[in-house]
C-alpha cells in the first residue's frame, strides 16, 4: 500500500514540475517574439485628407485622399510627438500645391513624387529618419457641386426620423 502512495506521490510530482517547465518555456518565448515585432515597422492610417483644388480665383473640387504610412516602431515608441499630424500636413501641402485642375478634372500627376516628397519633408521636420514610406489607400476627385449635393444629402439623413423612433410615437 506503500509503495502504491509512493508511485502516485512520484506522478504528481513529475506532473507538476513538467507543467512548470512548459509554462517558464511559453513565457520565455513570447517575450523573444515580442521584441522582434517592435523592430519592425508599424502601419498607420491617417484620417481622410480633402483638399481644397483652386483655379482661377476659386474652388473648382475638392481631393480626398486617404493615406497610409510606415514607421520603425521601435522610434515611435521613443518619440514624445506623434508624426500623424506632420503627415498629414506635408500631404495635404503637397496635393495643395502639386495638384492641378483642368477642365474641372483632377490632371494626372506622378503620385511616387508626391509620396518621396511627403516622406522626406515629414522626416526633414521632425529631424528623425521616422517614416519609412507612404502608402496612398484611396485618391479622388469631387467637384464643388457634387460635394454640396453629397453635404445636403447627409444633412437631409440626419433629419430623417429613424424606425425605432416611428416606433416609440
Amino acid at each position: 500500500m506503500i509503495k502504491l502512495l509512493f508511485i502516485g506521490l512520484w506522478v504528481c510530482l513529475i506532473t507538476i514540475g513538467s507543467s512548470y517547465a512548459a509554462a517558464y518555456w511559453a513565457v520565455g518565448q513570447s517575450g523573444k517574439e515580442e521584441e522582434v515585432y517592435l523592430e519592425g515597422l508599424e502601419y498607420r492610417k491617417l484620417p481622410t485628407i480633402t483638399v481644397p483644388m483652386i483655379s482661377e480665383g476659386e474652388v473648382k473640387g475638392y481631393v480626398v485622399a486617404k493615406l497610409v504610412y510606415t514607421a520603425d516602431a521601435g522610434l515611435l515608441n521613443e518619440m514624445s510627438v506623434e508624426p500623424d499630424s506632420f503627415v498629414t500636413d506635408e500631404a495635404f501641402r503637397e496635393i495643395y500645391t502639386n495638384g492641378v485642375v483642368e477642365f474641372g478634372k483632377l490632371s494626372k500627376y506622378n503620385l511616387n513624387e508626391i509620396t518621396v516628397a511627403v516622406k522626406e519633408n515629414t522626416n526633414r521636420r521632425m529631424n528623425y529618419e521616422v517614416v519609412q514610406d507612404i502608402l496612398v489607400e484611396g485618391l479622388n476627385y469631387i467637384e464643388k457641386d457634387d460635394m454640396r449635393r453629397i453635404a445636403m444629402q447627409a444633412m437631409k439623413d440626419e433629419q430623417k426620423p429613424t424606425k425605432a423612433a416611428d416606433a416609440a410615437h
